[in-house]
């Protein structure tokens, strides 16, 4: 989205307030070089679709049956969306049947990860993003999709159990729990603050900042916490705000790529200065004579935090 900042800036705040989320980008523009194997490219099916609905699903990555051929197919179970999700969310929304399914594509290095969703209703491909990102996930293309209108929680463990046999990297117990707790973690603070890409990158800049300082005690994660979500103008209620110290007292213990974690906000800070705008030198006083201090104190807060990243 480019727009001309004297035109449209109200159009720019908003892409500026999406701080750390990735850009969508579709399976067919994956950057998979043509000499790939099918083991670059896997699809963890759900286990309990029907043939009707896995057609569906077939047809939402945009792959036929004879296409299969070029991909590692695997499942995800009931079972295993009740071990790692049980902790998080009820039994009965889980459900009996695992309909999710993923498509993992292999990329280039250095490309990083990229998520779309179709018919998921509770998750968003940013939460996805930083969820991945956590658990290790590097340079992939990753659609999640379900044959109708579903949460699509489980399908995170799809995502990582594919990566997992892609790369032949076992991704630990602690590190799935930990992962698996942001995602559902983030999906509750979306629906308690009413907003998804404020819930998204408030998780991101708190988590980048915990694991860039090493953060580990609950008092100094809280205060990380309670920092980024001042800075980025996000009311908190106190119950989320122990939750998420909890969560990321898990990720706190797990060997993520803080660089990958910066790239994310990196690819987002590029996207501002192709339009324009360069948040070194937004000159946040002026800008609040012509939008008001509101505005001006967001930007001024993009500025703080990308200059904490790449200053």
């Amino acid at each position: 989205m480019k727009h001309n900042y004297l035109k449209g800036i109200c159009g720019l705040l908003m892409m500026a307030l999406v701080i750390v989320s990735l850009p969508k980008t579709v399976m067919a523009d994956a950057e998979v070089k043509e000499e790939d194997t099918s083991y670059e490219r896997y699809i963890a099916f759900g286990e309990d679709l029907s043939k009707s609905e896995k057609q569906k699903v077939m047809d939402s990555f945009g792959i036929t049956k004879s296409d299969l051929k070029n991909y590692k197919t695997i499942k995800i179970t009931n079972k295993e969306e009740h071990e790692y999700l049980g902790d998080y969310i009820a039994s009965s929304v889980i459900g009996k049947r695992a309909l999710s399914s993923v498509m993992v594509v292999k990329t280039e290095k250095g490309s990083g990860v990229h998520v779309t969703t179709d018919n998921i209703s509770y998750c968003t491909s940013g939460m996805y993003t930083n969820a991945l990102v956590t658990a290790g996930l590097e340079d992939a293309e990753v659609k999640v999709t379900g044959p109708f209108k579903i949460s699509g929680t489980s399908a995170l463990v799809g995502a990582m159990k594919a990566y997992s046999v892609m790369t032949g990297k076992e991704i630990s117990e602690d590190t799935m729990d930990a992962a698996t707790n942001e995602l559902v973690a983030t999906a509750n603070l979306a629906e308690a603050v009413g907003d998804s890409d404020k819930a998204e990158q408030l998780i991101a800049a708190a988590k980048e900042k915990v694991l860039s300082q090493r953060l580990t005690k609950r008092e100094d994660i809280k205060k990380a916490i309670e920092s980024s979500a001042k800075e980025l103008g996000i009311e908190v209620p106190e119950d989320e705000v122990d939750k998420l110290v909890t969560m990321m007292q898990k990720v706190s213990k797990v060997d993520v790529n803080v660089d990958a974690l910066k790239k994310q906000a990196g690819e987002i800070y590029n996207k501002l200065k192709d339009a324009g705008i360069d948040l070194s030198n937004v000159d946040t006083k002026g800008l609040a004579q012509k939008i008001g201090d509101f505005f001006a104190n967001i930007f001024e807060a993009i500025v703080r935090f990308f200059s904490g990243l790449f200053g």
